[in-house]
């Protein structure tokens, strides 16, 4: 058997590509004139960097028209006016209705906080993953919720993984991974529902896809602090993942490791979550958190 580390079956390409590309009105008309700005040919390649250069453009002078856009982009107003509606559709800027002029938007700030927060997330976490895979010999993964997936950050890979491809940036199915049944196990049971609402794809024949079956998973999951996934999402692959907190007490992640079943078989699986669980308390604590039962 293959030595298979990390998870398989990813989805690739990202959510936020699919909605810059799924942005109506974003699309340039043949009518266009190039210019020194307009980067690829005609498409939606060639408006996304329209768009990125619009921003550039807010940022650099504060706010401008539409008339100005046009000119700096070297296209027709019409052009300028459509790519400008699907940033403000996204809040990517925001148009001052008296005077018509447009700025960056709130939107920006929220996928700024995002990416501050992941950075920090990595950087607190990675020496303390790469402290885990050595110790298990598992790879390791680092993980967060995205819509219905989990997302994979960072990844390390410990002595015993042979060659594991890196999945950072990979976005896994939650109802199929141990980190997915951690993330959902600490969220409000309307975003459960939403979240696991059918139909759920089968990626083995021990693949869980019914709702009634995570009703008792999910409480299991917080009263012992982690969870396992069994040839879940591959035959013959085995993982055990456990939540980080923030400052605030809240499950904002998962530490996750995970290797072939034939060196991880049940009896193995309580022993391994052990330093799962210590790990993701580590990154915790980097982050602020303050475990309850260790004060007083």
């Amino acid at each position: 058997m293959s030595n298979r580390n990390g998870p398989r079956g990813a989805r690739r390409g990202g959510g936020v590509a699919r909605g810059v590309a799924g942005a109506r009105g974003d699309r340039s008309g043949p009518g266009d004139r190039s210019g020194p700005g307009d980067g690829a040919g005609p498409g939606p390649v060639q408006s996304v960097d329209r768009a990125v250069a619009i921003l550039e453009i807010l940022a650099r002078e504060g706010e401008a028209g539409v008339t100005e856009v046009a000119r700096e982009l070297g296209v027709h107003k019409s052009t300028a006016s459509r790519l400008l509606a699907a940033l403000d559709r996204r809040e990517l800027v925001t148009q001052d209705a008296a005077r018509g002029r447009f700025r960056l938007g709130v939107g920006l700030v929220r996928l700024a906080g995002a990416a501050s927060r992941g950075l920090d997330l990595v950087q607190e976490s990675r020496p303390v993953c790469r402290a885990l895979a050595r110790e298990v010999g598992e790879t390791v993964n680092l993980a967060i919720l995205s819509g219905r997936d989990a997302l994979y950050l960072d990844q390390a890979a410990g002595p015993a993984a042979l060659s594991p491809h890196n999945w950072a940036g990979q976005r896994i199915p939650l109802h199929a991974t141990s980190d997915g049944k951690v993330l959902l196990a600490y969220l409000p049971p309307a975003q459960i529902i939403e979240l696991l609402a059918p139909p759920l794809r089968e990626f083995t024949d021990h693949t869980i896809t019914t709702p009634a079956e995570f009703r008792q998973i999910l409480p299991e999951v917080r009263r012992r602090g982690y969870a396992a996934a069994v040839d879940e999402l591959e035959d013959g692959l085995t993982a055990v993942a456990a939540p980080v907190r923030d400052a605030e007490g809240r499950v904002i992640a998962s530490i996750s490791a995970s290797g072939p079943s034939f060196r991880i078989p049940a009896g193995r699986i309580p022993e391994l979550a052990e330093p799962v669980r210590r790990a993701a308390d580590a990154v915790s604590r980097r982050l602020g958190w303050a475990d309850p039962q260790s004060e007083g």
